[in-house]
């Protein structure tokens, strides 16, 4: 019979997972501005272990007071940086050997599950309205989006950036796996 975990066999569980080789992930906001929706983003960027994430001027920052309430405490696992621009961002995470991906709805997009995710990634997550800009698409390496079966057309980018996340950690397990 399946019992829950206690707080010891939830530590172990999840040293094992720590153990998995895995590349570098980055994370660029770019314009968004809901806070529980950066709480939350934060919140699945430290239990997945994010190494960094750009947040553009126009994006709300972990600073916000009001991020605490879904963050819970994450952001102080998560090294950030408020940065003028996306294209500085990208810039930087370049310098820093991160591929850049958009996780965008656009006619050129390709499922998650078909890019390549290893290595070093930074993706790039838009507004909550708009997305990310046309300008910024032409800078990124490839566009992603997550297929979806219903009738509704996107996800809540807080939810969208948290698929993404898994993905890119899914993909590094499974190649370590063959």
């Amino acid at each position: 019979m399946s019992q829950n975990l206690s707080g010891t066999q939830l530590k172990r569980l999840h040293r094992e997972w720590r153990k998995k080789p895995r590349g570098k992930l980055g994370i660029i906001i770019s314009g968004v501005q809901g806070p529980y929706n950066i709480g939350s983003i934060l919140r699945t960027a430290a239990a997945e272990r994010v190494d960094h994430i750009w947040f553009t001027a126009n994006a709300t920052t972990p600073e916000n007071s009001k991020v605490g309430k879904t963050a819970l405490g994450s952001e102080r696992y998560i090294e950030w940086k408020e940065i003028d621009s996306t294209s500085s961002a990208i810039i930087e995470a370049r310098s820093e050997g991160y591929s850049i991906i958009a996780l965008e709805l656009a006619n050129d997009s390709l499922p998650i599950f078909e890019i390549d995710l290893s290595g070093d990634v930074c993706f790039i997550i838009g507004h909550e309205d708009r997305g990310v800009e046309p300008k910024i698409l032409t800078e990124c390496d490839s566009i992603s989006y997550i297929p979806q079966l219903g009738k509704i057309g996107s996800l809540n980018v807080a939810v969208a950036a948290s698929i993404a996340i898994y993905e890119i950690r899914r993909q590094a397990w499974d190649q370590n796996e063959s």
